[in-house]
């Protein structure tokens, strides 16, 4: 199967950017990778609240699958993050690497 990559622009709640990074870099990331997710980078607008980054999933199931798997894990469930709580927006694009 071939890589999936997809880019995701969150809007943040104001007042949240700085705590929502530090909670996605020491949660979210170890897991999506544990998940078999690889992260291209990840970068923040403060003018806009934004907060942008690249996952991507190359193996044996989709993109969709693998990711319905990482939600459903007892270990993101006993994150007790709930985006909603830090989000007030999402965006989510599937993109094809050209170079």
């Amino acid at each position: 199967m071939a890589t999936s990559t997809q880019v995701r622009t969150y809007t943040v709640k104001e007042g949240l950017l700085d705590e929502w990074v530090r909670r996605w870099r020491d949660e979210i990331v170890p897991l999506r990778l544990e998940f078999g997710f690889s992260l291209s980078g990840a970068w923040i607008d403060r003018e806009r609240h934004h907060f942008i980054w690249e996952i991507s999933y190359d193996g044996p199931e989709t993109f969709a699958e693998r990711n319905r798997q990482y939600w459903d894990s007892p270990k993101r469930e006993a994150m007790a993050l709930d985006p909603k709580d830090y989000l007030v927006s999402t965006e989510t694009r599937e993109v094809t690497r050209v170079y």
